[in-house]
């Protein structure tokens, strides 16, 4: 019996996607798992894999097209079995020919087109872009309307504003005719700028649907925040004797063993690995804990989910990352790379933040803030020394928690960073 393939909902705010490539083409076999297709959410490109195995009968739908969640996509069956009959209501709106499209946009394009280019159906300099290459066509000085597009609709992405790019820095440089100002020795000339203009940048939806979700967050879960000094020299010189035993791409980083940390810190107190039910009055308090980790991209910041911490070893905890980092910038993260997160970790480290405060992503009770490891004074034995040092704060719902909880379990956390030994066992 022909399987029919939906567009997946990934999130519950997801309302639609846009279906960027076909990977399997109408014909071809197909494996239960297989990628079929990869589509734009507001959180990042994910690949569709296949719900069963077989021939692939049909598209429904063609590439760059916007389609609402649950809709069919695609048809899954056996060569020459007969094609399942789509009510009205069920039939995808698939997008018309391109020279169909260069003429008058039927009003489902048109609806579609004000998606993508703007709420109001206007075309932002006149031109169909994707967000990412309308800011690096401002970031690079260039206008955009002189870019030729390659996407859908002859809609430009980032790869035609860097093949325009390439192709100008080929040309030869123009001369000067302006002459330059004589300058005596005696009086400096005072630097003159243009005038500044005021900027309209599109906002991405990623970065829309983040500022959704934590504007949610402030107004939802009342916050507060406490912060913990954890002497890290013990785990750093431990770190550095277990990465002289590993190849380069297997090292592994201080955020490995905090989020290993974490996760065990976590099983002592389960009310902060724990959301709420407003409706039923509820605190659920998860069994299982999944950690999510945030990851910057380009478009925005979106939250990887490495499950089950708890029961996996550090060195497990840090290839499992790595992999879904590497996806999510690649643009190719899976559904289940980024959902079912019960606790969250947001690390500066890397960029010598010594510490920040971190927004909850609901529906979860906390999430924790890491700074860097930093050298500093410090008394030990009642002298003067100079010892590493790492600030933790935690960000919790008051709803759900109170911060002799919240303190306690930073002290229970510090205690494993400090005899990192035991993270190893």
């Amino acid at each position: 019996m022909a399987e029919i393939v939906t567009m997946p909902k990934l999130g519950f705010d997801m309302a639609e996607g846009t279906l960027v490539r076909w990977v399997i083409a109408e014909g071809e076999e197909v494996k239960k798992g297989a990628v079929l297709a990869e589509i734009e959410t507001d959180k990042a490109t994910v690949e569709v894999e296949a719900n069963a195995s077989g021939t692939l009968l049909r598209h429904l739908v063609e590439q760059g097209s916007i389609v609402p969640v649950n809709t069919p996509i695609a048809i899954i069956g056996q060569p020459g079995e007969e094609l399942p009959l789509l009510g009205e209501s069920k039939q995808p709106a698939q997008a018309e020919s391109r020279a169909e499209l260069e003429k008058e946009p039927s009003a489902a394009v048109k609806a579609a087109q004000s998606v993508t280019e703007g709420e109001d159906g206007n075309l932002p300099a006149g031109v169909r872009a994707t967000p990412l290459a309308r800011r690096l066509a401002l970031e690079s000085g260039i206008d955009i309307r002189n870019v030729r597009g390659s996407g859908p609709l002859g809609r430009i992405r980032k790869e035609d504003v860097e093949a325009y790019l390439e192709q100008q820095a080929q040309k030869p440089a123009e001369t000067l005719t302006t002459p330059t100002p004589a300058i005596t020795p005696q009086v400096l000339p005072l630097p003159t700028f243009p005038p500044a203009e005021e900027k309209r940048i599109p906002l991405t939806k990623l970065r829309a649907i983040i500022g959704k979700r934590m504007v949610q967050s402030t107004q939802s879960a009342p916050h507060f925040f406490v912060t913990h000094e954890v002497d890290v020299e013990a785990l750093l010189n431990l770190r550095q004797a277990v990465n002289q035993l590993l190849p380069d791409g297997d090292k592994i980083s201080v955020n490995d063993f905090v989020i290993r940390a974490t996760a065990l810190a976590l099983r002592a107190y389960p009310n902060l690995n724990a959301s709420i039910d407003e409706e039923k009055g509820e605190i659920i308090q998860h069994a299982a804990i999944n950690i999510g980790v945030a990851v910057a991209l380009e478009s925005g910041l979106i939250t990887v989910v490495c499950k089950n911490a708890d029961q996996k070893s550090v060195r497990m905890i840090s290839q499992e990352v790595r992999a879904l980092v590497a996806r999510a910038r690649e643009g190719k993260v899976r559904t289940e790379d980024i959902e079912g997160s019960t606790f969250s970790i947001s690390n500066l480290g890397m960029f010598d933040v010594a510490q920040f405060s971190a927004i909850i992503n609901p529906p979860e009770a906390a999430i924790l803030a890491v700074g860097s490891a930093r050298q500093l004074p410090v008394v030990k034995e009642n002298s003067l020394q100079i010892g590493w040092r790492m600030n933790l704060t935690i960000s919790v719902d008051h709803r759900i928690s109170d911060g002799a909880e919240a303190a306690q379990f930073l002290q229970h956390l510090a205690r494993y960073l400090e005899n990192p030994l035991h993270l190893l066992i």
